[in-house]
């Protein structure tokens, strides 16, 4: 017994002096916490030159638990083993994309960066636009008011927009904004809808909301295009247009400025949000949706095709919300012309004086669509 006790306690002495001499393992390194370094340091006693460049297996021998090799390997963008199809994954073997230290910032790699500009810059200065923006058009709406005709209505109508010009319109319209709404709440719905619903059901919100986005994204594409055909010869500027742009159309001073069937306003709103940002938002979101041929789609396409994208939707969404509260809500009459197609003779002299002109001298019809019932809108609102 006493023999048994003796052998016993031996044992334990030498584990534990073994144990003592063992250097501990250090945690296994994390990705992006200065994982190169961990990696690099030496446990004390050791005198192998070779250390920083060992390999998981060559390591495990002096550090039993430290993976920091496979961590740097990883961090390194070297790519490894996927059975993902290069063709459609082309980074499918990449894990973490490479560490990279931008000059006089804190950012490691492009991820971070992506990142750091969506949830420091886009989200909280885009917002504030947005809500400036409303601010602004609230305020002239309760100071200045709606524009309203200032006559007396003649009951003679003119043919403003024809059926096929308001289904392009309404058909733009409807995908405008269903992507609106729901890239609206995918982008800032966290901050005053996840509090008040939930994760759950916000979870599923954003679920349904992605893919109307991802669906509703190819048809704006389309109608936006029939848009540009439809409208761009009487959105083409003219004579008045910068003087018209330098009063500010007379929305102030209470006396509008000439102009033809569209302003000058109205065809900065054409030119630079529907023309323009239209274009850069669609291209964007085509590339977000992997649907434009030859792009290859690695994680640095996709960052910059989203920074595009939220950017320029962000700008068209400014100019659109002045452009929607001017053709509903601030111009009495306007959303009537855009649903029956036609106006009041004495709105289009008021709002559109040189357009009502050409049509007065006969130059362009008041009625361009053929119905049977033509007289019951023109009647005789055009003779000189």
């Amino acid at each position: 017994m006493i023999k048994a006790l003796s052998v016993a306690l031996l044992l334990a002495f030498e584990l534990g002096g073994a144990t003592a001499q063992t250097a501990p393992a250090p945690a296994p390194a994390m990705p992006g916490i200065q994982s190169q370094n961990i990696a690099d340091v030496k446990p004390e006693g050791s005198q192998d030159p070779a250390y920083a460049t060992q390999t998981n297996g060559e390591r495990s021998k002096v550090q039993p638990g430290n993976n920091a090799p496979v961590w740097r390997e990883v961090n390194s963008g070297k790519a490894g083993f996927s059975s993902l199809p290069v063709t459609q994954a082309p980074e499918a073997g990449v894990l973490i994309q490479p560490f990279v230290q931008y000059p006089g910032s804190s950012l490691t790699n492009a991820g971070d960066a992506w990142r750091q500009v969506r949830n420091n810059w886009l989200i909280p200065y885009g917002g504030s636009l947005l809500l400036i923006v409303l601010g602004a058009i609230a305020l002239f709406h309760f100071t200045v008011g709606p524009l309203k005709v200032k006559e007396e209505l003649t009951g003679r109508k003119i043919e403003r927009f024809s059926y096929f010009e308001r289904a392009a319109h309404w058909a733009n319209v409807a995908a405008f904004l269903a992507l609106a709404v729901s890239g609206l709440v995918m982008a800032f719905g966290k901050f005053f809808i996840l509090p008040v619903i939930g994760t759950t059901l916000f979870g599923w919100l954003t679920y349904v909301l992605k893919n109307v986005h991802n669906f509703a994204g190819p048809l704006f594409a389309v109608s936006l295009l029939v848009v540009i055909v439809t409208f761009m010869r009487d959105n083409l500027p003219a004579k008045g247009d910068l003087n018209w742009l330098l009063r500010g159309g007379g929305l102030f001073s209470g006396h509008e400025i000439d102009s033809a069937r569209y302003n000058a306003g109205e065809k900065v709103v054409f030119w630079g949000g529907v023309f323009f940002l239209g274009l850069i938002v669609v291209v964007s979101g085509l590339a977000l949706n992997k649907l434009l041929p030859g792009l290859s789609y690695d994680r640095s396409t996709m960052q910059i095709a989203h920074m595009v994208h939220s950017v320029s939707n962000l700008l068209m969404l400014v100019m659109f919300m002045g452009h929607i509260y001017l053709g509903t809500l601030g111009t009495k009459g306007a959303l009537e012309g855009m649903r029956t197609g036609y106006v009041d003779e004495t709105w289009a002299e008021q709002h559109h004086k040189l357009w009502y002109d050409d049509i007065k001298a006969g130059r362009i019809p008041a009625q361009r669509t053929r119905v049977a019932n033509a007289s019951a809108h023109t009647g005789k609102p055009v003779q000189a």
